[in-house]
C-alpha cells in the first residue's frame, strides 16, 4: 500500500495507508503472508509502542500481563471484562497516536520521520467472564476498541492461568456456544475479528470427559473446529517439550489439513534450561502461525527496573548516571528521550497548525545542551 497524508500531520508528512485498514483485516493478511506472526507480550500502551517501534507484526496483551501491570496481582480472573477492554482500547489508541508522533520525528534534533505500521493487537478474553451473554458484551467491547483478535479458553469461571494447578473445564458444548457467540457479535458489527479457541485440556484436573491429557486437548480442538467458529486453535501446553506441540498439530491436521494454530512461547517455562528449545521457524512449519510470548515485556521491564533500584540503594546517584550512559550509548532506543518518545515534537508542530497556546514549534526554551533529552 502507498503512504497517505493525514490532517493530523504537518503538510508533506505521511503515514502508511494501512492506517485506514481494519486491524483484524491486517492481522488476517499477515497470517496469510508470513510463515508465522510473532507477537511479544505487552502490558500497557508504552510497551506496545516499543514493540511497534521495533517493527513487530503484532502485539499480544495477555490477561496475566494485565493482572500484573494493572492490579499487581495474579491471573485468576480478578479483573473484569470492562477493565481489560478499556486497557485494550487505550493501547490501540496509543498505537495510532504513536504512528503520528513518529511520522514527525524531531526536526530540531535531526531525527528524521519514521514510517511505522500499526501492529494488530491480540487480546486475552479469558473464559469470557461468564456465560455467552458476558461473551456477547465483551466481544462488542473488543471490536469497538479496535482489537484485531481475541482468544477464549474452555476453563470454568473464575479461571486461572494455564500454568497454575487446579484447572477445570466447562463442557465442550458450552465452549462452542461461547465461540459461536463471539463470531456472531463480530459478524453483526461488520468485523472480521479473528477468534482463537484455546483449550486447557492437556493439564486440566476436572472435565466432563473421561479422556485426559493431550488426547483431551486434541479432541477438544477438533470439536471447536467442527463448529466453524474459530480461526485458530491453541492448546495450552504444560512444558517446553516439542513432542506435544508436534503431536497436537499432526493429529488436528489429519482432519483439518488447513488448520492454523496459536503457540504460547510461555514465560512460565525455563526455555534457557531446555537443551533443544523449539524454534519459531519450526513452529511455523508445523502450522503454528501465531506465536506469542505472554509476559515478554513484563519480565524484561522488571529485570531492568530491579537492577536500577538495587543500584540506587547500593550506589546512590551513580546508578542513575550509569543508566543514562547506557541509554544514550544505544543508537536506536527511542525511550532514552522521553520527550521524543511521548511525542513532544509532534505536539509542538501540530499545535502551531491548530493555534494551540504555548504549543507551537516556535515556542522554545534556551537550556544548556547537557540538560536536553
Amino acid at each position: 500500500m502507498a503512504d497517505r497524508s493525514s490532517a493530523l500531520l504537518p503538510s508533506g508528512l505521511t503515514v502508511p495507508a494501512s492506517r485506514s485498514e481494519r486491524s483484524s483485516t491486517r492481522f488476517r493478511r499477515l497470517l496469510d503472508e508470513r510463515p508465522y506472526v510473532l507477537a511479544p507480550g505487552v502490558y500497557d500502551p508504552m510497551t506496545a509502542e516499543i514493540a511497534m517501534y521495533h517493527g513487530f507484526d503484532a502485539v499480544y496483551f495477555s490477561g496475566y500481563s494485565f493482572a500484573v501491570g494493572y492490579l499487581g496481582t495474579t491471573d485468576m480472573d480478578i479483573y473484569s471484562s470492562t477493565e481489560i477492554a478499556d486497557g485494550a482500547r487505550r493501547t490501540v489508541q496509543a498505537l495510532r497516536k504513536f504512528q503520528l508522533t513518529m511520522a514527525v520525528g524531531d526536526p530540531d534534533q535531526g531525527i528524521p520521520p519514521r514510517r511505522l505500521e500499526i501492529p494488530p493487537l491480540v487480546v486475552d478474553m479469558d473464559a469470557g467472564y461468564g456465560n455467552v451473554f458476558n461473551v456477547q458484551r465483551t466481544t462488542e467491547l473488543y471490536v469497538n476498541a479496535g482489537v484485531a483478535a481475541a482468544h477464549i479458553e474452555d476453563q470454568v469461571t473464575p479461571k486461572r492461568c494455564g500454568h497454575i494447578a487446579g484447572k477445570a473445564l466447562v463442557s465442550a458444548g458450552e465452549m462452542v456456544g461461547k465461540l459461536r457467540m463471539a463470531r456472531a457479535v463480530a459478524d453483526d458489527l461488520g468485523s472480521d475479528m479473528v477468534i482463537i479457541a484455546r483449550t486447557d485440556g492437556v493439564s486440566a484436573v476436572d472435565a466432563p470427559e473421561t479422556t485426559r491429557g493431550l488426547d483431551l486437548a486434541i479432541e477438544r480442538g477438533l470439536r471447536y473446529l467442527d463448529s466453524g467458529a474459530p480461526d485458530l486453535i491453541w492448546a495450552e501446553l504444560p512444558t517446553s517439550g516439542r513432542e506435544p506441540a508436534i503431536r497436537f498439530a499432526e493429529e488436528v491436521h489429519r482432519r483439518f489439513p488447513d488448520a492454523r494454530f496459536g503457540f504460547n512461547y510461555s514465560s512460565s517455562f525455563r526455555w534457557d534450561k531446555d537443551p533443544d528449545p523449539i524454534s519459531f521457524e519450526e513452529l511455523g512449519e508445523l502450522g503454528y502461525e501465531f506465536i506469542f510470548i505472554t509476559l515478554a515485556a513484563q519480565h524484561s521491564a522488571s529485570l531492568g527496573i530491579a537492577r536500577l533500584f538495587r543500584g540506587l540503594r547500593e550506589r546512590g546517584h551513580e546508578a542513575y548516571v550509569t543508566l543514562q550512559r547506557e541509554e544514550w550509548a544505544e543508537p536506536d532506543l527511542p525511550t532514552k528521550s522521553h520527550h521524543f518518545f511521548s511525542g513532544v515534537p509532534y505536539h509542538q508542530h501540530v499545535g502551531k497548525a491548530y493555534d494551540a497556546g504555548r504549543l507551537g514549534a516556535d515556542v522554545k526554551e534556551d537550556v544548556p545542551e547537557e540538560t536536553r533529552v
